[in-house]
């Protein structure tokens, strides 16, 4: 069974950083495309980076220069570290896996980016 969980979320104020983390267990996880999703009140899901088994990465345009994602296939972990925050990123960030024809979702860890 595959479960996600993400930590690292919180209140910063803008301009500051935050690095969010989600463990992955249940799967083979380096054979897996890992990506982030961002969902703010009353808006769509939205994509927000991605990385894929060899790799190669993907980011919102609102976000490229300021978030970076990477992974560790030894420890089944995904990272969002995230600069230079602004109060837009605010939101619950969940972590995804697509193995196959299957995805999967963390449980959502809530960032708050606010003076």
């Amino acid at each position: 069974q595959v479960q996600l969980v993400e930590s690292g979320g919180g209140l910063v104020q803008p301009g500051g950083s935050l690095r969010l983390s989600c463990a992955a267990s249940g799967s083979i996880f380096s054979f897996a495309t890992m990506g982030w999703y961002r969902q703010a009140p009353g808006k769509q899901r939205e994509l927000v980076a991605r990385i894929g088994n060899g790799g190669r990465t993907y980011y919102v345009d609102s976000v490229k220069g300021r978030f970076t994602i990477s992974r560790d296939n030894a420890k089944e972990m995904v990272y969002l570290q995230m600069n230079s925050l602004k109060p837009e990123d605010t939101a619950v960030y969940s972590c995804n896996q697509i193995l196959g024809s299957k995805d999967y979702w963390g449980q959502g860890t809530q960032v708050t980016v606010s003076s």
